[in-house]
């Protein structure tokens, strides 16, 4: 299975870089990484923002809120910050092209919206909080929720750097149609950014007994890596003969996902990886390897969706 279908609407050339905006040091982050791409890729960029209206309602009188003058500075505000936010995209790329949006709407809703037509959503995290202080934020639900491919930039510890742009593109495979999506959206970054390709594959103690059919039976070692290594190769083939200008390293670890991708994103300049996306308090609360590389990761996060028309 491929997201690179002939007729897939985020790959005509038409399709933007989307990329959510609030104000934070984070957003600007993503600002500028996405302006970056989108000049790279001769993209436009568009910026929006949500203004969340109904979500103030609750939190002020309704009838101040549509108070004529409240409005117009909650539109105001909202507006000056989508102009400092493309005034810094512009910064970063000059050359690129830029529109935006100002909506009605909450992030979340607006952000989803572009998920089955945008080339990429792209969204800033910052901190490395807990699950319970990440649960309702917008990186969680757009990046669990969202169709397409969605982008979370974590701006680099310090303020003076930029995010990371060089390094390999690291990509977690496992052995379903959900990481089959992220090898093709992988290949397709390592191509575009002339990057080294890691395929990480992680097994661990539990699979031990599938291979014998017998629970109580424990393989040596060698033999299971030797095995999974078959497995990583076989998976990807077919993308090798689709991209042949890509170098892929393939690696092959016997311990936790979260851990060994987490370990990567120090060194990569973007880590992929598929979700399933079966709604985001359910894969919040399982702490998916999505979820926790969009809060945790030290580079960029790549969440691919799959395709939901190919995997039947």
């Amino acid at each position: 299975m491929s997201t690179h279908h002939s007729d897939d609407v985020r790959h005509l050339a038409s399709a933007p870089i989307v990329v959510g905006v609030d104000g934070s040091a984070a957003a600007d982050a993503a600002v500028a990484w996405a302006a970056e791409t989108a000049e790279r890729r001769g993209r436009t960029l568009c910026i929006v923002h949500g203004m969340n209206l109904a979500g103030m309602t609750r939190t002020l009188e309704p009838y101040d809120l549509l108070e004529p003058p409240v409005l117009e500075a909650v539109r105001a505000r909202a507006g000056a910050l989508v102009e400092r936010a493309a005034q810094r995209a512009l910064a970063a790329a000059p050359g690129v092209r830029v529109q935006t949006e100002v909506s009605a709407a909450d992030a979340v809703r607006l952000l989803l919206r572009y998920g089955s037509t945008a080339y990429l959503m792209v969204l800033g995290a910052s901190g490395a909080g807990g699950l319970a202080a990440h649960l309702g934020s917008t990186v969680l639900s757009v990046s669990c929720r969202a169709e397409g491919v969605v982008v979370v930039v974590r701006p680099h510890s310090d303020p003076g750097r930029r995010v990371r742009r060089e390094g390999p593109v690291v990509v977690g495979v496992d052995g379903g149609p959900v990481s089959e999506a992220a090898i093709g959206a992988a290949f397709e970054e390592a191509t575009e950014r002339c990057a080294e390709l890691v395929a990480v594959h992680v097994w661990d103690d539990a699979k031990f007994g599938h291979y014998a059919g017998n629970p109580y039976l424990v393989f040596p070692t060698p033999e299971i890596e030797v095995t999974e290594q078959a497995l990583l190769a076989e998976r990807l083939a077919g993308w090798q003969e689709k991209y042949p200008d890509v170098l892929v390293n393939r690696r092959v670890y016997p311990s936790d996902p979260v851990r060994t991708l987490l370990a990567w994103s120090g060194s990569a300049q973007l880590v992929v990886v598929g979700s399933r996306g079966h709604g985001w308090i359910r894969g919040a609360l399982l702490g998916s390897t999505s979820n926790a590389l969009v809060q945790h990761a030290n580079c960029p996060v790549m969440v691919v969706h799959p395709d939901e028309r190919s995997e039947s």
